[in-house]
Formats: structure tokens, sequence, C-alpha cells
């Protein structure tokens, strides 16, 4: 029974119970948000460049304003932080629906409101990822961030589809009004919460503090280790951008193959969640980390050579499961690793290594391909990721050594 997902998390803590439900709830109605900004931008202009614009309007302010969303973390309650932002996210939600309704048709309305709520998002999202090891015992932290992965992959499964036919039979705004909705599951989970200020001495936010938080990263070789691993792992092997190329090369441009390239990587993940209660007990977490990250740049550069749909579904299945045990694992490693009175910002640095390094491995992904093949960009990416996460693994041992608590820092350390 060990192999199974930990459900421990949400038997023990009524309060993580609370915020995991709303999560879900919230995170489904994001991605039926998510179709519906990318239809109605396709409507709007018949043009890639600007749904490409809509990864800039949201990555800008996500980057932005996390790193003061993690200062702002660790300066004042994290609960009213997270509700505040929540309550922004709403607004701009119902403004959206407002939009889509209306029919004002404006490209640029659009992607003003979608990068305002990405900065409101990312405001909260540093307080948030904190709400699992304040809420926890230390030794159900890795199975709460596994409940919470698990809650996002089915999200990115079911939710498509259904805005999918939401859209087609209501309209984008049908799909607005819906996210706008579901924010109240996720204010009802937070707004029930104890106060949660930082442990210890809070900090005053600033540039000083966002410049301490990096330092704080940079001293610690567990932390850079487990944010070196990641970008390593999607800077060098994203396989997103080949997804096209691949297809139409090898599997005839078949749209529901393209599709279903996607959904491996969420079934794998979901299925790796379902069985992680192993992984989520292990005392080495940064060890996991790196076999998983390893795992998934051997099944990626398979993918780029397999031969036939069926072995190539097969691989992103096993590096959607290896992705999400990587993830699981370096969430838990950063949250015990690190004090409270940091975690703010150590989690907004997590956050944009996390969003941007998928931008960057697309990016590398599509030049390599265009200057060879996609295969060779699959293959030659992922035996460069194993390789990094090797280098990693021999050049930092305190990655493969039992997961410590961090002990709260004094105000002097803290300075």
């Amino acid at each position: 029974m060990k192999l199974l997902l930990d459900a421990r998390p949400l038997r023990s803590s009524p309060p993580f119970r609370r915020v995991w439900v709303g999560n879900a709830l919230s995170t489904v109605g994001g991605q039926l948000a998510v179709v519906a900004v990318l239809q109605q931008t396709w409507e709007l202009t018949g043009s890639p460049v600007a749904v490409g614009a809509i990864g800039l309007a949201q990555a800008v302010p996500m980057i932005v304003f996390g790193l003061v969303g993690g200062a702002l973390a660790d300066a004042v309650d994290r609960r009213r932080l997270v509700l505040v932002t929540t309550l922004g996210q709403m607004v701009v939600a119902g403004l959206l629906a407002v939009q889509a309704f209306a029919g004002v048709g404006s490209l640029s309305v659009l992607l003003a409101l979608v990068a305002l709520q990405s900065a409101a998002g990312a405001l909260g999202a540093p307080a948030r990822r904190t709400f699992a090891a304040r809420l926890l015992p230390a030794d159900q932290v890795g199975a709460g961030l596994a409940l919470f992965n698990l809650g996002f992959q089915v999200s990115m499964l079911v939710g498509p589809a259904i805005a999918g036919v939401m859209a087609a039979r209501f309209g984008v705004g049908a799909c607005y009004a819906v996210d706008t909705l579901t924010f109240l599951a996720a204010l009802y989970g937070v707004v029930r919460l104890p106060p949660l200020p930082p442990d210890g001495a809070a900090t005053r936010p600033g540039v000083a503090a966002v410049v301490a938080g990096w330092r704080f990263i940079l001293g610690r070789p567990v932390l850079a280790g487990a944010f070196l691993t990641d970008v390593i792992a999607t800077v060098l092997a994203m396989p997103i951008a080949l997804f096209p190329v691949v297809n139409a090369e090898r599997f005839g441009g078949d749209p529901q193959t393209l599709g279903l390239f996607l959904s491996a990587i969420a079934v794998g993940g979901i299925v790796a969640g379902l069985a992680s209660g192993t992984v989520t007990r292990s005392r080495r977490p940064g060890l996991v980390m790196l076999v998983a990250a390893g795992i998934w740049g051997v099944a990626l550069a398979a993918f780029g050579w397999a031969p036939s749909a069926w072995l190539a579904l097969g691989c992103l299945a096993v590096a959607g499961a290896a992705d999400t045990i990587s993830v699981i694992s370096r969430g838990a490693l950063v949250q015990l690793a690190t004090p409270d009175v940091y975690r703010g910002r150590v989690s907004a640095v997590e956050d944009i290594v996390g969003m941007a390094g998928p931008y960057l491995g697309n990016f590398r992904a599509g030049l390599v391909a265009g200057a060879t093949t996609a295969g060779f960009a699959a293959v030659s990416g992922g035996l460069l990721c194993v390789l990094g996460i090797a280098l990693v693994a021999l050049t930092t041992p305190a990655l493969r050594r039992p997961a410590m608590s961090a002990k709260p820092l004094s105000r002097r350390q803290t300075s």
C-alpha cells in the first residue's frame, strides 16, 4: 500500500484538505481560461504571432511580480497575501468574461487582462507554495506536494476537454465565467486558515530582501543544485516545440496524434502521482529527483528516435511520470531545506525557474531542429540532459544525502 498515493495530509489536516480542494477546483477553472484565451486570440487575429504573445504577456509579469511576491511572503501574513491576490485574480477573471460577452474584440484589452491576472497570481504564488510546509508535519510535506501535483495533472487532462465543449456550445465567455466561480473555492480554502506570518524575524520587502534571497540560495548547495537540475532538465530536453514537426515527419501530421503527445505526458504524470507513496516517504528526495530527471532525459532521447507512434507515446508517458516524480521530490527538498523566513523568496525563484526553463527549452529545441532535424534535437537534448544531471550528482554530494529540515535562523543570520 505504501506504493500508492500517500493521502495522510488529507486525513490529518482539515486546513490542508480545504486548501487542496479549493486549489484543485480553481486549477480546472484556470485550464478553461487558458483554452479560452487561446481560442479568442486566434478568432480575433488568425495570427500565430499573436497567439505567441500570450506567453509573453504571462511570462514578464510572472517574473517581475514573482520576485516581489517572494519578498512580500517573507514580510507579511501569507494567508492574507494569498487572499488578496486570489481575489484580484477572481476580479480579472470576471473582467475577461465581461469583455467576451460584450464582444469588445480587442487583442490589446485581452492581453492586458491576461498580464494583470498573471501579475496577481505571481504575487501570491510564493506564499501559497509555503502552505504545505506550514500546515503539515515534515514527514508529510512531500505527500502534500504530490497531492497538489496530482490535482494539477488531472486538471491538465480534463480541463482543456471541458473547455473545448463549453467554448463550442456557449462561447469563450462561459469558460471565463466558470473560471471566475472556481476562485470562490480557492478563497474558501484559504479564508479559514489561521494567520500564517513568517516564522522568526520578518523581512522588510525590497531589493535588498530579493538579493538576500538569491544569496541564501547560492550559499546552499542543496538549493542551488535542485534549481540547476530543473534548469538542465527543461532547457536542454523540453520537447513540446518538436511535437508538430515529429508528428508531420513520422506520423502523417494527424492532429489526433499531436493531441495524444500532450495527453501522454499528462497520463504518465497522473499514474506517477497515484503511485507516489514510496517517493514521498523517501528520506533522500534529492537522490530521487536526480534519478527521475535522468529518466526524463533518457525517455525524451528515446522519443526522438522512436519509429512508431505507440512507442513515441510510451516514451512520453515515461517522461511525464519522471517529470512528476522530479517535481514532487524537488519541491519537498526545497521546502524542507529552507528556513521559513526565506521560504517566500526561495519559492519565488522556484516558480520563476519552473516557468522560464520550459520557455527557453522549447526555444532551444526549435533552433536545433531548424538547423538539423527534430529527431536530432530530441535525442541530443535528452542525452545532454542526462550528462548534465550526472555532473550535478557528482559535484553536489549534498543532494544525495538524507534531507534535513532547516532550523529557524536568528535575526542576525537573516539580515
